[in-house]
């Protein structure tokens, strides 16, 4: 059986290292140390938590549809625009279709 990630968390770290033991005596168990990538997901602590952001995903995601050297724009309606079409009226002729 091959697993490919786990992530091991809890508030007690000798229980902690004892549970990591155990998967060493029974697994081919390689310790990755503190996480800071899972699943696509940057994982980063300070003194006030954990941060969780997907910005190199998003970046790589960017970068792979060759789209990283765009620049942002606002959005280009009007703010509180009302579309003139009325609800009854089909705006697709769906016979064509």
């Amino acid at each position: 059986m091959y697993v490919d990630d786990i992530i091991l968390t809890g508030d007690d770290n000798v229980e902690i290292h004892k549970l990591k033991d155990q998967l060493k005596d029974e697994f081919e168990v390689k310790d990755l140390k503190p996480l800071k990538y899972f699943l696509g997901m940057e994982v980063a602590r300070s003194k006030e938590g954990i941060f969780i952001s997907q910005r190199k995903y998003t970046l790589d995601l960017l970068e792979e549809t060759r789209k990283l050297g765009c620049k942002p724009v606002g959005t280009p309606l009007e703010k509180n625009w009302k579309s003139k079409v009325k609800d009854d009226v089909p705006s697709v002729d769906i016979g064509r279709y």
